[in-house]
């Protein structure tokens, strides 16, 4: 993190952003010391673990999203499209769902189910790269001040991310996991193409949403460090938690917990959704 605008964005979990971005969500991710790593080349080969994972390590299917026992929605009984002409339809159903039209602003319109596969993908690990994420990046520059000798984030950075959690509480979690249901067939085929074509995108997700629920809440804000040009936390214990989890702390205690209580709310309704009949197919 720098002085200068050097936040790299938000995403979304309307799956997870679903993404705090599913979410009611949207997710708000900041970019640490060492995540100034250099962009991909493409979106679907953005973060080079993924493109070099052995897909005979993928694990059995542990979180299926099954075939629906009820009625199938309105919205759910149009085919869907392919992968690759999803983008209007996917970012006006996401438009729908955020309850605020601040998401047209901040939603990047093109891939934007890879993108998030993608996102989702990283957000457990140590980083995430910049031109994968789905969201713009919040305004303004990242603030500090000087306490007690230390140099910790000023409070003031929570101002940036305003839009993005009037998204996060107005989006209503129940309408966006029956939405990532019906599109799910978009989302596996993405994570396939991604690097895992034995893989299975709900599990990923779900430990994307439980890593990032595992992050600690700090008693007061956290000590930084500026070796170089990004200010990092002077921590290490703190320094190498997930891309996901500093997420959460660079966000500030009160978002932090709105987060997690929408995260709560979307894996509980991720893991008893079920699947419409019309969407099991193949996206194409």
């Amino acid at each position: 993190m720098s002085k200068k605008q050097s936040s790299i964005g938000a995403w979304l979990v309307a799956v997870v952003v679903v993404l705090a971005a599913v979410a009611a969500g949207v997710f708000i991710w900041r970019k640490a010391t060492h995540e100034g790593v250099s962009a991909p080349a493409s979106t679907a080969s953005a973060p080079a673990t993924a493109a070099t994972a052995s897909p005979s390590s993928e694990p059995a299917v542990k979180h299926p999203i099954s075939q629906a026992a009820g009625e199938p929605s309105e919205a759910g009984s149009a085919p869907l499209p392919a992968l690759e002409a999803s983008d209007d339809g996917v970012a006006a159903a996401l438009l729908r769902l955020a309850g605020t039209d601040e998401l047209r602003g901040l939603l990047l319109s093109d891939q934007v189910i890879p993108r998030i596969v993608a996102t989702v993908d990283a957000l457990p690990r140590e980083s995430v790269g910049t031109r994968i994420l789905p969201l713009r990046t919040p305004k303004g520059a990242f603030l500090v001040e000087e306490r007690d000798g230390r140099t910790v984030a000023s409070p003031r950075n929570t101002e940036r991310y305003v839009p993005y959690m009037r998204i996060v509480e107005r989006a209503d979690p129940q309408a966006l996991v029956a939405w990532y249901a019906r599109a799910y067939p978009l989302f596996q085929q993405a994570y396939q193409e991604l690097g895992y074509p034995k893989g299975y995108f709900n599990d990923r997700l779900l430990v994307a949403i439980d890593d990032m629920l595992a992050a600690p809440v700090l008693p007061a804000p956290a000590a930084l460090v500026q070796p170089k040009v990004f200010y990092q936390y002077a921590d290490p214990n703190l320094q190498s938690l997930s891309a996901g989890q500093k997420l959460m702390l660079r966000v500030g205690p009160d978002n932090e917990a709105k987060l997690k209580a929408r995260l709560r709310a979307i894996r509980a309704a991720l893991t008893g959704t079920r699947l419409p009949a019309a969407s099991a197919s193949t996206a194409r």
